[in-house]
């Protein structure tokens, strides 16, 4: 039996970058994916890297995101892990599903130093589950590194997955019915 990959919506959008010359395409990523969730936009995300098992996401250390010591505040690095772990499982959730964030944990274990990148990767057998199912839930690794190389914070993320749209809801319901 053969895996043969077919690409989700968010695979299928990003590939339209392939057309753009190769050093435009992190800034025109970021642009696209900010408008997406405003709220990375606001923070300044840039996406680095996004493939099926390993998306790469950065924040500078810059004003709008700073913490009273001049670090990176602890929602931003929160707001990184939570995107770099959520794209990962973006790339690979089928288009009839959505992903939802189910849990997370975050300990700070020593002042961050600088900007601050954040990557999350999916093994292969995660990977064929998702595709293979339309409800799921995977423990998503995601190692968050300053400037000078060291982790400031250890995170845990539970991503899961749910039928999509009205139809899938009611399907369901009509089967529970049953």
């Amino acid at each position: 039996m053969t895996n043969l990959h077919l690409p989700n919506r968010l695979e299928r959008q990003l590939e339209r970058l392939d057309e753009v010359p190769a050093f435009a395409r992190t800034w025109f990523r970021s642009v696209i994916l900010r408008r997406a969730v405003p709220f990375a936009g606001t923070a300044g995300l840039r996406f680095i890297e996004m493939s099926q098992q390993r998306t790469e996401v950065r924040i500078a250390n810059r004003h709008k995101v700073q913490n009273h010591i001049e670090g990176v505040h602890a929602s931003a690095m929160n707001l990184l892990a939570e995107t770099a772990t959520g794209m990962v499982v973006g790339m690979n959730v089928r288009d009839d599903c959505i992903p939802l964030a189910k849990e997370m944990k975050m300990a700070f274990k020593k002042r961050a130093t600088g900007s601050l990148r954040a990557v999350a990767t999916l093994t292969a057998e995660q990977i064929a589950l998702m595709q293979a199912s339309d409800k799921g839930e995977v423990n998503v690794a995601v190692l968050v590194t300053d400037e000078a190389g060291v982790h400031p914070v250890e995170c845990e993320f539970v991503w899961a997955w749910i039928p999509s749209g009205p139809r899938k809801a009611k399907e369901i319901t009509e089967e529970s019915r049953s």
